[in-house]
């Protein structure tokens, strides 16, 4: 008998926010991922080992580490601008 076990890189997009690029300066679109690593077995993921958040510019591709919270806060800043709007 054998175990097929290990790990599973996944990338999923939260939300899309238009702000002003730190790196090139322009006003752009604005894509905030959650990364995260999950242990499989049987290509089956189980749990999540690490997770970790980044905003990436859609006009010049920076990728720039966010915290949680700041994650957290973007999603529901961009809820809140679509009820209004």
């Amino acid at each position: 008998m054998f175990l097929l076990f290990g790990t599973k890189l996944g990338e999923t997009l939260l939300v899309v926010v238009s702000f002003i690029c730190e790196r090139c300066g322009t006003r752009a679109p604005q894509r905030v991922f959650k990364r995260s690593t999950k242990v499989t077995l049987f290509f089956i993921p189980l749990f999540s080992l690490s997770s970790s958040y980044f905003v990436e510019c859609s006009n010049c591709a920076a990728a720039t580490a966010l915290t949680r919270e700041q994650a957290t806060h973007g999603v529901e800043w961009a809820a809140r601008e679509r009820q209004a709007g």
